[in-house]
């Protein structure tokens, strides 16, 4: 029997290209608008996928104005989705770098409480300096730091979420006794970062912890993720270093005393469906030319500390040094790894190096019809690369349309995704064990 294949929802935006957007398609709501994020939600819990996750930032990026960058916050906006759905994981992103582990583990534990065991954490550390500065925060903390406190983060998050026993409330109204005080314990943590007597004030919620879910691709990263990481979003531009991750991280949870499939891993998938894959490519090449440089310039350079890229001729083949060591980089440095590596591979230009990146950020974008994407979903999953996708149309909520209502029934034809949902919690869906106190 072929494995099941988990499939994820990134809602972003009006879609993942950067010229989204502006696109005829594009729907006419703001981004503001909560019935525009209810619908996509709706739609693939229809399709029955897994999950959906909204992505986050700590400040206004300064093209914004051209992007049309920005978020509601991941935390109310889950929990109005949660009251318009019943079966979908509903996954946020939440800093560990300018948040305290308190609110956090209170918040998710009230997420998974509110939408009856659907939350999941996507754990992030923030490398803005623009974020630092909107905390107060002196400068930016280096790659290791930023790690280093993540993981004593999630460790506080865990035993708060686990300072609750599951059957310490017993609502006795006769006697007079909501909960057992014996049943609920100070964590009294006090070590490098973070001192937290706890008990949570919030009883154990339905999954016992959110899901976690993490996204870091450098060896820091990937020590995280084996370490306290159940699904791992990843970026690959081609199957083979899909592959070669798949096959380190497996390894990695494995060496960690975990069971390997207790950590899903998840790769991004860009995608434009059409009836013919030239017809694709045309509305991909239409997306392309509406991009701005100068803004996909300006978000390259974010990439690499700040890195000023405006003297490199968009039509001259790159070269490896013409980008900063990914070793040093102190902001995404597995994502300035996949960049250089795709330079390395390819032959690009500027030009076309940044028309890969407008479409989905150094994903792995394919365009072609839905029976060309079902394939190359089943190829990546039984070739080792993959559990599953992210899913990332590049225009929504066209694309998610064609998705759910071409490439879905294809895979349930082929018997690789749920025609039903079987449970009712995100660990259901993903088949991840549910964490004892």
């Amino acid at each position: 029997m072929k494995r099941q294949i988990h499939l994820n929802l990134f809602i972003y935006s009006r879609g993942h290209h950067e010229a989204a957007w502006r696109h005829p398609k594009a729907p006419g709501k703001l981004l503001t608008d909560i019935d525009y994020f209810v619908e996509c939600a709706q739609k693939a819990e229809a399709a029955h996928m897994d999950s959906i996750f909204f992505a986050d930032t700590v400040s206004l990026p300064p093209d914004s104005d051209r992007t049309a960058r920005m978020y509601l916050d991941p935390f109310t906006t889950l929990a109005a989705i949660a009251m318009a759905t019943s079966r979908i994981g509903l996954i946020g992103t939440a800093s560990t770098t300018h948040s305290e582990p308190f609110n956090l583990a209170r918040m998710f534990a009230s997420l998974d409480h509110i939408s009856r065991g659907r939350a999941a954490w996507n754990i992030v550390t923030s490398f803005s300096i623009a974020g630092a500065n909107n905390f107060g925060s002196e400068g930016r903390l280096s790659h290791a730091d930023r790690y280093e406190r993540a993981d004593e983060f999630v460790e506080v998050a865990k035993k708060l979420w686990d300072s609750w026993s599951d059957d310490a409330v017993i609502d006795d109204r006769e006697a007079g006794i909501y909960y057992r005080r014996e049943q609920v314990k100070p964590i009294d943590h006090h070590s490098t970062y973070y001192d937290v007597t706890g008990p949570l004030n919030l009883p154990r919620s339905p999954q016992g912890w959110p899901v976690l879910v993490q996204a870091g691709s450098s060896d820091t990263g990937k020590a995280f993720a084996a370490k306290h990481a159940e699904a791992v979003f990843t970026a690959h531009m081609t199957k083979e270093t899909a592959q070669d991750f798949y096959k380190d991280l497996k390894g990695r949870v494995v060496t960690a005393g975990r069971s390997v499939d207790q950590c899903l891993v998840l790769p991004g998938i860009s995608m434009i469906v059409a009836d013919t894959e030239a017809e694709a490519k045309r509305m991909e090449q239409e997306l392309n030319e509406a991009c701005d440089i100068e803004t996909s310039l300006f978000r390259l350079s974010q990439r690499f500390d700040g890195y000023d890229f405006s003297h490199i001729p968009l039509d001259r083949p790159l070269r490896v040094e013409d980008f900063p060591d990914p070793a040093e980089n102190q902001s995404s440095r597995g994502r300035t790894e996949l960049i250089v590596g795709a330079v390395k591979r390819e032959n690009l230009t500027m030009r076309r190096l940044l028309g890969k990146l407008a479409g989905a950020r150094g994903h792995f974008v394919i365009a072609g019809t839905p029976e060309q994407v079902a394939d190359t979903i089943e190829e990546w999953v039984d070739d080792g690369a993959a559990d599953g996708f992210n899913v990332m149309p590049l225009l929504l909520p066209h694309m998610l349309d064609v998705f759910a209502d071409e490439v879905m029934p294809i895979l349930k034809r082929r018997g690789r995704v749920r025609n039903e949902y079987a449970g009712t919690t995100l660990r259901d869906h993903y088949g991840l064990e549910r964490p004892s106190a």
